[in-house]
Protein backbone atom coordinates (compact mmCIF):
# COMPACT_ATOMS: atom_id res chain seq x y z
CA UNK A 1 0.00 0.00 0.00
CA UNK A 2 2.81 2.29 1.08
CA UNK A 3 4.93 1.88 -2.64
CA UNK A 4 1.05 2.72 -4.41
CA UNK A 5 0.72 5.72 -2.32
CA UNK A 6 4.60 6.73 -2.85
CA UNK A 7 3.70 5.63 -6.93
CA UNK A 8 0.74 7.91 -6.58
CA UNK A 9 3.04 10.78 -5.39
CA UNK A 10 5.35 10.62 -7.54
CA UNK A 11 2.97 10.28 -10.59
CA UNK A 12 1.24 13.55 -8.93
CA UNK A 13 4.39 15.37 -8.36
CA UNK A 14 5.20 14.60 -12.42
CA UNK A 15 2.06 15.81 -13.62
CA UNK A 16 2.24 19.06 -11.85
CA UNK A 17 5.80 19.34 -12.84
CA UNK A 18 5.09 18.81 -16.12
CA UNK A 19 1.76 21.46 -16.08
CA UNK A 20 4.10 23.93 -14.74
CA UNK A 21 6.64 23.96 -17.31
CA UNK A 22 3.82 23.26 -20.19
CA UNK A 23 2.18 26.70 -19.09
CA UNK A 24 5.44 28.31 -19.22
CA UNK A 25 5.74 26.78 -22.94
CA UNK A 26 2.71 28.98 -23.59
CA UNK A 27 3.49 31.96 -22.75
CA UNK A 28 2.66 32.38 -19.30
CA UNK A 29 5.21 34.74 -17.25
CA UNK A 30 5.61 35.32 -13.47
CA UNK A 31 6.52 39.23 -12.34
CA UNK A 32 7.22 40.91 -9.30
CA UNK A 33 5.64 43.51 -7.38
CA UNK A 34 5.14 44.95 -4.13
CA UNK A 35 2.91 43.31 -2.10
CA UNK A 36 0.00 46.04 -1.13
CA UNK A 37 1.27 46.11 2.51
CA UNK A 38 4.90 46.88 1.14
CA UNK A 39 3.77 49.66 -1.24
CA UNK A 40 1.65 51.94 1.56
CA UNK A 41 4.00 51.56 3.62
CA UNK A 42 6.60 52.71 0.52
CA UNK A 43 4.19 55.84 0.14
CA UNK A 44 3.83 56.18 3.43
CA UNK A 45 7.84 56.31 4.38
CA UNK A 46 7.96 58.58 1.68
CA UNK A 47 5.89 60.76 2.76
CA UNK A 48 7.13 60.87 6.51
CA UNK A 49 10.64 61.72 4.89
CA UNK A 50 9.52 64.82 3.06
CA UNK A 51 7.34 66.09 6.06
CA UNK A 52 10.08 65.82 8.57
CA UNK A 53 11.83 68.31 6.27
CA UNK A 54 8.81 70.44 6.06
CA UNK A 55 7.76 69.38 2.54
CA UNK A 56 3.95 68.71 2.09
CA UNK A 57 3.82 65.94 -0.44
CA UNK A 58 1.88 62.86 -2.24
CA UNK A 59 3.47 59.71 -2.95
CA UNK A 60 2.42 56.71 -5.59
CA UNK A 61 3.71 53.64 -6.44
CA UNK A 62 3.21 51.84 -9.60
CA UNK A 63 3.64 48.14 -11.16
CA UNK A 64 5.16 47.49 -14.48
CA UNK A 65 1.63 48.17 -15.87
CA UNK A 66 1.43 51.42 -14.43
CA UNK A 67 -1.28 50.45 -11.88
CA UNK A 68 -1.38 52.46 -8.78
CA UNK A 69 -0.56 50.19 -6.20
CA UNK A 70 -0.58 53.09 -3.21
CA UNK A 71 -1.11 56.07 -3.02
CA UNK A 72 -1.03 59.03 -0.27
CA UNK A 73 -1.72 62.59 -0.55
CA UNK A 74 0.23 64.14 2.76
CA UNK A 75 -1.81 67.01 4.73
CA UNK A 76 -2.42 69.58 2.30
CA UNK A 77 -0.91 68.11 -0.46
CA UNK A 78 -1.69 70.42 -3.13
CA UNK A 79 -4.09 68.50 -5.88
CA UNK A 80 -2.11 68.49 -8.44
CA UNK A 81 0.76 66.68 -6.82
CA UNK A 82 -1.63 63.50 -7.40
CA UNK A 83 -1.22 63.41 -10.85
CA UNK A 84 2.30 64.76 -11.12
CA UNK A 85 3.47 61.97 -8.35
CA UNK A 86 1.48 59.51 -10.76
CA UNK A 87 3.32 60.59 -13.86
CA UNK A 88 6.73 60.34 -11.93
CA UNK A 89 5.98 56.95 -10.77
CA UNK A 90 4.86 55.79 -14.21
CA UNK A 91 7.96 57.23 -15.88
CA UNK A 92 10.22 55.55 -13.85
CA UNK A 93 8.83 52.43 -13.85
CA UNK A 94 8.29 52.66 -17.96
CA UNK A 95 11.22 54.81 -19.26
CA UNK A 96 14.18 53.29 -17.23
CA UNK A 97 12.74 49.73 -17.93
CA UNK A 98 15.02 49.01 -20.94
CA UNK A 99 18.21 50.57 -19.90
CA UNK A 100 17.59 49.84 -16.70
CA UNK A 101 18.30 53.34 -15.52
CA UNK A 102 17.31 54.23 -12.04
CA UNK A 103 14.96 57.44 -11.91
CA UNK A 104 13.01 59.89 -14.25
CA UNK A 105 16.59 62.17 -13.61
CA UNK A 106 18.53 59.92 -15.55
CA UNK A 107 15.98 59.25 -18.03
CA UNK A 108 16.02 63.25 -18.36
CA UNK A 109 19.88 63.84 -18.23
CA UNK A 110 20.50 61.06 -21.54
CA UNK A 111 17.56 63.01 -23.04
CA UNK A 112 19.24 66.41 -22.69
CA UNK A 113 22.31 64.75 -24.41
CA UNK A 114 20.83 64.09 -27.29
CA UNK A 115 19.99 65.49 -30.48
CA UNK A 116 16.65 67.24 -30.64
CA UNK A 117 15.75 65.30 -33.34
CA UNK A 118 16.24 61.85 -31.21
CA UNK A 119 14.01 62.97 -28.86
CA UNK A 120 10.47 61.98 -29.19
CA UNK A 121 8.46 64.79 -30.33
CA UNK A 122 5.13 62.92 -29.36
CA UNK A 123 3.56 63.81 -26.10
CA UNK A 124 3.36 60.22 -24.02
CA UNK A 125 0.35 59.79 -21.87
CA UNK A 126 1.26 60.03 -18.30
CA UNK A 127 4.80 60.70 -18.71
CA UNK A 128 7.19 62.87 -17.57
CA UNK A 129 10.65 63.45 -17.30
CA UNK A 130 10.37 65.48 -14.54
CA UNK A 131 12.89 64.77 -11.79
CA UNK A 132 11.35 62.88 -8.08
CA UNK A 133 10.76 59.34 -10.37
CA UNK A 134 12.76 56.36 -8.92
CA UNK A 135 12.74 53.12 -10.32
CA UNK A 136 12.12 49.83 -7.65
CA UNK A 137 14.23 47.62 -8.12
CA UNK A 138 14.59 43.69 -6.91
CA UNK A 139 17.00 41.47 -7.66
CA UNK A 140 18.38 43.99 -10.25
CA UNK A 141 15.12 44.14 -12.16
CA UNK A 142 13.22 46.81 -12.04
CA UNK A 143 9.76 45.91 -10.48
CA UNK A 144 7.65 49.01 -10.40
CA UNK A 145 8.64 52.63 -9.69
CA UNK A 146 7.13 55.63 -7.12
CA UNK A 147 6.69 58.93 -7.50
CA UNK A 148 6.89 61.98 -5.50
CA UNK A 149 5.52 65.13 -5.73
CA UNK A 150 5.05 68.31 -3.82
CA UNK A 151 8.59 69.59 -3.00
CA UNK A 152 10.05 72.58 -3.81
CA UNK A 153 12.15 71.14 -6.21
CA UNK A 154 12.28 67.34 -7.88
CA UNK A 155 15.32 66.64 -6.23
CA UNK A 156 14.00 66.44 -2.88
CA UNK A 157 10.94 64.01 -4.40
CA UNK A 158 13.38 62.26 -5.21
CA UNK A 159 15.69 62.43 -1.76
CA UNK A 160 12.44 61.07 0.30
CA UNK A 161 11.89 58.40 -2.23
CA UNK A 162 15.07 57.06 -1.83
CA UNK A 163 15.17 56.97 1.31
CA UNK A 164 12.17 55.63 1.91
CA UNK A 165 13.38 52.52 -0.48
CA UNK A 166 16.37 52.26 1.60
CA UNK A 167 14.00 51.66 4.66
CA UNK A 168 12.21 48.87 3.17
CA UNK A 169 15.18 47.33 0.78
CA UNK A 170 15.62 44.29 3.20
CA UNK A 171 12.22 43.08 2.40
CA UNK A 172 12.31 43.15 -1.40
CA UNK A 173 14.74 40.36 -2.03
Amino acid sequence: MARISMAASAALLGCVAFASAAAQAQGLVAIQKLSAALANELVGESVAECAKKNYIVTAVVVDLDGVRQAVLRGNGAPIHTLDNAFYKAYSSASLTLARKEESTKVVAERMAKNAPTTVPQTPLPNVTYAVGGVAIMAGGNIIGGIGVSGAPGGQFDEECARAALTKIADRMK
